[in-house]
């Protein structure tokens, strides 16, 4: 009876010791993901992008949100990105790939102007 119990308990053991480390492993890779798949996002309101800057890692999805009354669009000074025209609470969104700094502009409000800087 000693035995059993003494087996049953090494065998617990192990298994809640197994669970800490797989529970370990899962916490690195969900981090590793959250890394990886940044998301950053920029308001339009009142003829500004808001912030003007934004810095980033590589491989974030920067989304752009129309909250003005006003149709606004965002366009790269580089032509790396070109939105459509967005009405209000209309959205567009690109992925940063490469490290650098991407200026750009509203094509219908030249003056309206922000900066997405990618390390």
């Amino acid at each position: 009876m000693r035995r059993s119990v003494f087996v049953a308990s090494l065998l617990v053991s192990g298994v809640m010791g197994l669970g800490g480390v797989v529970g370990a492993h899962k916490s690195f890779i969900a981090s590793a993901q959250d890394k990886t798949a940044s998301t950053a996002e920029v308001k339009i309101d009142n003829f500004v992008f808001g912030p003007a800057a934004v810095t980033v890692p590589v491989g974030t999805t920067v989304t752009w949100v129309n909250r003005d009354d006003i149709p606004h669009t965002v366009v790269s000074t580089e032509k790396v990105f070109k939105s459509k025209v967005l009405d209000t609470d209309e959205k567009f969104s690109f992925t940063f790939t490469k490290a650098g700094e991407y200026p750009y502009f509203c094509s219908i409000h030249p003056k309206m102007t922000g900066k997405v800087v990618v390390q």
